[in-house]
């Protein structure tokens, strides 16, 4: 079960915008199982109504199944076959985009929700693009966000996201890993309803260093940047060794994990919680959650992907919308 924080009531009148990803992966599919549950806010969905009307036939759905998600019609560039890319179509993926970010920040959306993307096949198609994260914090001027993985009772959030692992220990700044806490801190607060986090934050080499002996950016970097916020109220804990964070007794009592890159943090949320996982971006000035998996190719136009993950994305962007409200 995804552990959003306490509960709120209060009604929301704005719809959630979903976008349904990119086109030839499960994306699509997953966005006509919205209409598999009834949900107490308006969705809009963002896609090609042609698109989904082939998809739908293809899995075998009624006539009507995609009247019944309220579908915004989006035109495809190029004609889309279930599980093969096509780089044309990365603009009607990143129009999607922008189209939900604009109604979100004009406050016509409460929340937006997406759908998974390929990142390589835009780039493919001559745009740079490392991911949702970075895109909407470039779009929206944000200077610093950060990617939150929640599911199975672990929030996993990160100090890097999609960097070479060469890369990592030079991004890792204590002025990059001071403002990732405090947002951290303070998303946790106001989206989540935590009202004194406890974050459990990872080294970055094998034992945490080890003192010294296995690196020095625990002593160097992480160490002073939790002394200064301990200072400042902040309950933070580590640097501790990431491969027992995980553990159960570690973990007891605490309310997020920082880990100091990708794969480290979330090698183990997938494994935790892949179905019903979520990705949440915080720091943005919108309320943005995703699914925690990528476009499935191999089972786009199957009808065998889960949409546990997309409802769950739904569910947090509903709860974090009301609390904000």
């Amino acid at each position: 079960m995804l552990k959003t924080g306490s509960k709120i009531s209060e009604p929301i009148a704005r719809p959630i915008v979903v976008t349904s990803g990119e086109p030839a992966g499960v994306g699509p599919e997953l966005c006509l199982q919205l209409a598999a549950r009834t949900w107490p806010v308006p969705l809009m969905v963002l896609g090609d109504r042609g698109m989904f009307l082939a998809r739908a036939r293809s899995l075998g759905l009624p006539a009507g199944a995609v009247a019944k998600i309220n579908l915004h019609h989006v035109p495809l560039a190029a004609t889309c076959v279930a599980g093969q890319l096509d780089p044309a179509n990365a603009p009607y993926v990143l129009q999607m985009l922008d189209i939900a970010l604009a109604g979100c920040v004009g406050g016509k959306f409460s929340a937006m929700v997406t759908a998974p993307v390929h990142k390589g096949v835009i780039n493919d198609a001559g745009i740079a693009f490392t991911g949702h994260t970075e895109y909407l914090a470039e779009h929206t001027g944000t200077g610093r966000v950060v990617m939150l993985l929640a599911g199975a009772g672990l929030r996993v959030a990160l100090a890097t996201t999609h960097l070479a692992l060469k890369d990592v220990p030079v991004a890792i700044t204590a002025e990059r890993l001071m403002a990732t806490l405090r947002i951290l801190q303070r998303d946790l607060q106001t989206r989540f309803g935590i009202n004194r986090p406890r974050i459990l934050v990872a080294g970055l080499n094998p034992h945490a260093g080890e003192g010294g002996h296995m690196g020095r950016e625990e002593i160097e970097v992480i160490v002073p940047v939790l002394d200064q916020l301990r200072a400042e109220g902040m309950d933070v804990v580590g640097p501790l060794p990431a491969d027992t964070l995980f553990t159960k007794n570690v973990l007891a009592g605490s309310d997020a994990q920082l880990a100091m890159y990708h794969d480290q943090g979330l090698a183990v949320l997938k494994y935790a919680a892949f179905d019903e996982g979520i990705n949440v971006t915080l720091g943005l000035p919108i309320i943005r959650t995703s699914v925690d998996h990528g476009t499935a190719l191999d089972l786009a136009g199957t009808g065998r992907a889960s949409a546990n993950s997309l409802f769950a994305a739904v569910d947090a962007a509903i709860d974090m919308a009301g609390r904000q409200r």
